[in-house]
């Protein structure tokens, strides 16, 4: 989908990518983020739009509710919930400068409901981290809040909450997925961003504080 504007990447890894449209960020690193911004205003004038997609987490992230330490629990929500926060605070800072902008952060269904631990059965040691719900959850209010505070500066806050995505997961785990599913199938990625891309343009200008699900219909039921 071509809307016609300038996407930024922010990575720490940029690998083999077009380096023009990718700026290596650390987001837990606020020194890093403070950069990045820097750079992109020099270069383009002005930030329109930011989503928060990072996915930043330890490697103790499947561990079982019993088994998380809390070190690595607190680690968690500092890499994922608060470097949002960080990075949304630093750009709205611009976009109230033009009095216009539109922010997206990427939650999750298990932000909204419980999780179903028997879609995990059998499917070697895949599980939902407990961290992942609370971190989400806290996405998606405070998006609501960002629409609140911020909508006299005519900056837009909206959340786009997935549900399963394919990624070539364990066999089992996309059979007993799939058969909750109202659609009966796990989303695809092409099906996740147009929405973004909607709530990043004009085209959703009447829309703040929207957490939009794309889920099949899983929460449906």
């Amino acid at each position: 989908m071509n809307c016609g504007g300038i996407a930024i990447n922010a990575d720490l890894n940029l690998g083999k990518t077009n380096k023009e449209f990718y700026y290596k960020c650390d987001i837990t690193n606020p020194e890093s983020v403070n950069i990045m911004i820097d750079n992109v205003i020099r270069k383009y004038g002005k930030i329109d739009g930011l989503v928060n997609n990072a996915y930043p987490r330890t490697s103790d992230w499947g561990n079982k509710f019993e088994d998380i330490e809390l070190s690595s629990w607190k680690l968690n929500v500092d890499m994922q919930l608060n470097s949002c926060f960080f990075i949304t605070q630093k750009v709205a800072e611009h976009m109230k400068l033009n009095q216009s902008g539109s922010i997206v952060n990427i939650a999750s269904i298990y932000g909204i409901v419980g999780s179903d631990f028997s879609i995990y059965e059998n499917t070697s040691g895949m599980t939902s981290p407990a961290a992942y719900s609370a971190i989400k959850g806290g996405v998606i209010n405070f998006t609501r809040y960002l629409a609140s505070y911020l909508g006299k500066q005519r900056i837009r806050v909206n959340c786009v909450s997935p549900g399963g995505v394919f990624n070539d997961q364990n066999t089992n785990f996309i059979k007993q997925y799939s058969k909750k599913v109202p659609l009966g199938r796990l989303a695809k990625p092409s099906e996740i961003a147009p929405s973004v891309s909607f709530l990043l343009s004009s085209d959703s200008s009447y829309i703040t504080g929207h957490n939009l699900v794309i889920d099949g219909g899983w929460t449906a039921i």
